[in-house]
């Protein structure tokens, strides 16, 4: 299985209602995404799985996403990717999906970069900093003794974006 994990696209820095939550996309933010679905549809991507944290700015993210690819479903929202959480849980909820070729994980930091230092290192502090709309691939993750896999690529939403 092949796992990418996308980080949210720049957000609002605060909102009247709702608190952190509810803070949505920004328009500069939006664009950036709009240009990492691009990226995506390139490389001629597809996923078994979108899912993303319940936050507004991810899910605005995943759902921008899934309409650049086509995706024919609503992207599924994971409780456990929401910032606080714990890298084991993720790859619990990952684990439950071993038939999946290829998972497209959304959500914040610094519970993204655990999560990659967890699965390329065994431990979560590997050093790796994702930006927003920063984008890594880890492929042939396993889950059989330790969460395990190789890190493919790790992008900026910049590098993508000026990739065309």
């Amino acid at each position: 299985m092949d796992i990418y994990i996308l980080r949210h696209g720049k957000a609002e820095e605060s909102t009247s209602e709702g608190g952190d939550a509810a803070r949505r996309l920004t328009k500069k933010g939006s664009e950036e995404i709009l240009g990492v679905g691009l990226f995506l549809a390139a490389q001629d991507l597809e996923f078994d799985l979108i899912a993303a944290s319940p936050l507004a700015r991810a899910q605005e993210t995943a759902a921008i996403i899934a309409s650049v690819l086509e995706y024919k479903k609503k992207p599924a929202s994971w409780d456990v990717l929401v910032p606080g959480s714990e890298t084991d849980a993720v790859c619990h909820e990952i684990s439950r999906h071993g038939k999946s070729s290829a998972i497209l994980l959304v959500g914040h930091e610094p519970l993204l970069s655990s999560l990659i230092s967890r699965i390329i290192a065994g431990t979560e502090d590997a050093g790796i900093a994702m930006t927003k709309g920063g984008l890594a691939k880890i492929r042939d993750v396993s889950f059989t003794q330790r969460p395990s896999g190789e890190l493919h690529w790790l992008l900026t939403a910049k590098q993508m974006i000026l990739w065309k």
